[in-house]
């Protein structure tokens, strides 16, 4: 088929390089524009327009897609519509610009956790199983039916960095099966059933790390958040993020917010059993293991976090 691609973080970039790969004529691909990144804030194209770079492929940059980027959306004549995470929503008339409209891949099994950040909160919310869909998109928030649907475990220790790269591999293959059933018109879609959750943007408050809560409850906050917008918490008016951690049957009990070091390794308390900090990375320095940063406090004492 001819197709459109859009898509913008790394994890668009497998599907992007599946479709080439099986053999469809990707003419086009709609990512967001370059993007200052690092202490010095230089210009980046994003992984999905590096990779189109390399592959031959024309670019649309677009923050918005407005009229304007529709119309020449649609000076490509192609087939169908393909969207990873392009990071803005498509109005109608970047929907019509293709003969068979668009199929989006999204990271959950809808209609659970429709919207930004279904990964994040799915793993926050506590979720021992993950799915990946495939649906027709529609003006309405990840509302269109459903072509495909894949389902899989959460490891208990898969931050939503991981995750998200695993099930990125896994459902480059899910659209390129969509896309051979509708090029061959063997496809079919039912609706959506079920009850709607909502997966807002992720904010920096939702990665302060809350302790007061049991140790399964803030270990799954830490997973969810990691890497972006990534796990901290304060001490002594400074952001200590967490990198790392983990749950153990060593842990001992501990005032929730106190973190000590005790038999060479570093605990944070919860509502529950302690945690053991792994790696972190204190405000202005590199990440470090939490042994190293600890002992670099100078201090025999726990310290208390805000």
């Amino acid at each position: 088929m001819r197709i459109i691609f859009a898509g913008t973080p790394e994890v668009s970039v497998p599907t992007l390089r599946a479709l080439v790969t099986a053999g469809h004529d990707v003419c086009a691909v709609l990512t967001r524009p370059d993007a200052p990144l690092g202490r010095k804030r230089i210009l980046t194209p994003s992984p999905v327009a590096t990779a189109a770079l390399e592959l031959g492929i024309p670019l649309v940059r677009a923050a918005r897609v407005d009229a304007a980027i529709s119309a020449e959306l649609a000076l490509f004549t192609a087939d169908l519509g393909v969207v990873v995470a392009y990071g803005g929503l498509l109005p109608q008339s970047a929907l019509n610009a293709t003969d068979h409209g668009w199929i989006n891949l999204h990271f959950s099994d809808l209609p659970k956790w429709r919207g930004a950040a279904p990964v994040q909160w799915s793993i926050i919310s506590g979720d021992q199983e993950i799915g990946t869909t495939v649906f027709s998109l529609v003006s309405e928030l990840d509302a269109g039916d459903i072509f495909s649907t894949s389902r899989s475990p959460i490891g208990p220790d898969e931050t939503a960095g991981e995750l998200l790269a695993r099930l990125s591999i896994s459902g480059a293959a899910q659209v390129c099966d969509v896309v051979e059933s509708l090029s061959l018109g063997t496809a079919h879609a039912v609706p959506q059933s079920g009850h709607v959750t909502l997966a807002r943007k992720m904010s920096l408050d939702d990665a302060h790390v809350l302790c007061e809560a049991p140790a399964d409850v803030v270990y799954a906050q830490m997973r969810g958040v990691t890497p972006e917008p990534g796990a901290f918490v304060e001490l002594a008016g400074e952001r200590l993020k967490i990198h790392r951690a983990a749950l153990s049957s060593e842990a001992p009990t501990l005032t929730p917010g106190h973190i000590e070091f005790q038999a060479k390794r570093v605990w944070l308390g919860t509502q529950t059993q302690s945690l053991e900090l792994l790696q972190v990375q204190p405000a202005g320095k590199s990440r470090m293991t939490a042994t190293d940063w600890f002992r670099g406090l100078h201090t025999q004492e726990s310290v208390v976090i805000s």
